[in-house]
């Protein structure tokens, strides 16, 4: 290089280009400034509105007044400018363990108590059935129709409007009432180590809101890399619990010997008969709860075809491995009539029946490791919470169903209304140290267990009305990129289920065992726990039905064009069997699994 290009350079290095601001594209030689903040200065202005953000776009639901414009709405919730990016790796280990929790570890001791390790069995495996049927439908409608949010939008777009806000509501809430619900059941936990009672339960309350709230505060890739590893720990902890409880059953109980099905024999398999096995629906389905954001996470995938078969065995194997043999081995080392279960009303230290079969084997380590991840696993579900709470909440607002403060974003895409919201009622939880801790739990349950059945059952009853306008319409099943392997049967199963465990619900709620002995006002008190999300929804839904008037989606009017993905799918088909020629046999063998 000579010294005239050396110099022609450094000068283009001394001095920027021209800038062409003016709107004739003259050049501007006028020197640019550009200002530094400080990192206070830009924290604080991170928090200010994002005039250009909204969860779905302005004027969907209740824009005009009381008129309802399926077509808008359509739009509204085909596209989402709060668009996540979550890494693959977060999404996977999310649909793995992402809804273990207390349902798990802590509530499965009252729904053991309640109905015998028999009936524990029998409706965490029913639960488990319905939900592969409607994890099936749910990921047929994602893959076709990607939404971001509430799963009210299916229930919009395919069975009623009115129905659909109440969906909406009804999930917001289900997430708003789960957050006190897994502080209250730590508090719980903290008494294994705090047996005296020296410390008082709002200092961990406090610990546990404040490590929830920041994370969300972060963003979504701190939730995203907070989620990996609580995820990780419970699954690692769960695999660790089934193969010590095998152990613990054959023999290796140094205290007891072999155990076998001891417990089913004495005191017995089932507990206060067929209503006993009725009561335990709903702490399993409360257990499940979250297991159906499995289909958000295949819908944000790349290849939906490719990432969805795999999305959906995932949710067969958790049922099977980390529910089903998990709790077969629970009701195998724990009787029903272990006075530290957790009963109804009532707040145990120990309640977990995890920790009390360790406890029971003589371990004297292992139960305080269980219940670091007990409180892990809390820290987990109420992350999801804040979370989606706030963003279903958010949905809601910009779509004219909730109030437009909670619509707020901010430069950093945080909806932060509804997070301060769904963080305000967080504060519930310091009824912790009420003495009514269980009775919280208890009233927090109910509201958030019911919920999950009516969001799953209006999942498979829009599959059922989406296959049938997609007939109508003249579409044929080789047009979608994937397909329900149940199928329109599958769905109309799931339903069914639901409407059968609403219907025993009622039953149990209204005529409890021992409900002579109860009164009025008691009778009065165990339907609304067992039944209170039932009577929210009704009003919710037919408040907006009188109001605007919606009509109940036919088949010839259902829109199937806004919001779906575009595939080519014999192009992606020829790629797939392409891809899968070239694999080895064990990962043939592992595909057809997982």
């Amino acid at each position: 290089m000579n010294d005239v290009e050396k110099g022609s350079r450094n000068s283009k290095d001394r001095f920027s280009s021209p800038s062409y601001s003016t709107h004739r594209n003259e050049p501007s030689y006028e020197e640019v400034t550009v200002i530094h903040q400080s990192m206070p200065r830009r924290v604080l202005e991170s928090f200010k509105r994002d005039p250009t953000l909204t969860v779905t776009p302005r004027g969907a639901v209740g824009a005009d007044g009381r008129v309802f414009n399926p077509e808008d709405a359509a739009i509204a919730t085909a596209n989402s400018p709060l668009a996540r990016k979550l890494k693959g790796r977060h999404l996977q280990m999310i649909a793995i363990g992402g809804s273990i929790g207390t349902g798990l570890f802590v509530a499965s001791g009252k729904a053991l108590e309640a109905g015998g390790p028999g009936s524990l069995l029998i409706c965490f495996s029913f639960i488990g059935l319905m939900l592969f049927c409607t994890m099936h439908a749910l990921g047929e409608m994602a893959v076709l129709f990607p939404v971001a949010g509430s799963f009210s939008a299916y229930s919009t777009r395919f069975l009623d409007p009115a129905w659909g806000f109440a969906m909406g509501w009804n999930y917001a809430m289900q997430w708003l009432a789960i957050l006190p619900l897994e502080i209250v059941a730590a508090s719980i936990t903290i008494n294994f180590w705090d047996r005296q009672g020296k410390y008082d339960h709002a200092i961990f309350v406090s610990v546990f809101l404040a490590t929830i709230i920041t994370i969300n505060l972060f963003g979504v890739r701190a939730y995203g890399e907070a989620e990996f590893f609580f995820a990780l720990v419970k699954v690692v902890a769960v695999i660790g619990y089934i193969l010590l409880g095998i152990v613990l059953n054959c023999g290796g109980n140094l205290e007891n010997g072999y155990i076998g099905g001891r417990y089913w024999h004495d005191p017995g398999a089932f507990h206060n008969g067929f209503k006993g096995l009725c009561s335990v629906l709903v702490n399993a389905a409360f257990a499940f709860s979250g297991t159906e954001l499995v289909g958000l996470a295949a819908a944000e995938t790349a290849n939906p075809r490719k990432s969805l078969p795999t999305a959906i065995k995932q949710v067969f194997w958790r049922i099977t491995l980390f529910y089903i043999l998990s709790l077969t081995l629970v009701g195998l080392l724990v009787p029903y009539t272990e006075p530290r279960l957790l009963t109804s009303g009532s707040a145990n230290a120990a309640a977990s029946p995890f920790v009390i079969s360790i406890k029971n084997a003589g371990i004297e380590v292992l139960p305080s490791v269980m219940n670091v991840v007990i409180l892990i696993a809390v820290l987990s579900v109420g992350n999801s919470a804040v979370f989606g709470s706030s963003r279903t909440l958010a949905a809601l607002a910009d779509q004219g169903q909730a109030p437009k403060i909670l619509g707020y974003i901010d430069r950093k895409g945080r909806p932060l209304v509804a997070i301060g919201v769904a963080s305000a009622i967080g504060f519930v939880a310091f009824a912790a140290d009420s003495g009514a801790s269980g009775t919280v739990l208890d009233w927090m349950m109910a509201l958030s267990g019911l919920s999950s059945i009516f969001t799953w059952g209006s999942i498979c009853l829009a599959h059922i009305r989406f296959r049938r306008a997609w007939k109508s319409q003249g579409h044929s099943l080789d047009e979608l990129a994937f397909r329900s392997q149940p199928g329109v049967i599958g769905s109309w199963i799931g339903f069914l289920i639901n409407a059968f465990i609403l219907a025993a619900q009622f039953w149990v709620g209204a005529w409890p065992v021992g409900y002579g002995e109860l009164g009025a006002v008691g009778q009065a008190r165990h339907f609304f726990l067992f039944y209170l999300a039932a009577p929210v929804v009704i009003v919710f839904y037919l408040a907006y039905k009188i109001w605007f008037r919606t009509p109940i989606m036919r088949c010839k009017n259902m829109d199937l064009r806004t919001g779906m993905r575009e595939l080519n799918l014999p192009s992606l088909i020829a790629e797939e069997r392409a891809e899968r020629a070239a694999w080895p046999r064990w990962k043939r063998a592992y595909k057809k699994v997982c």
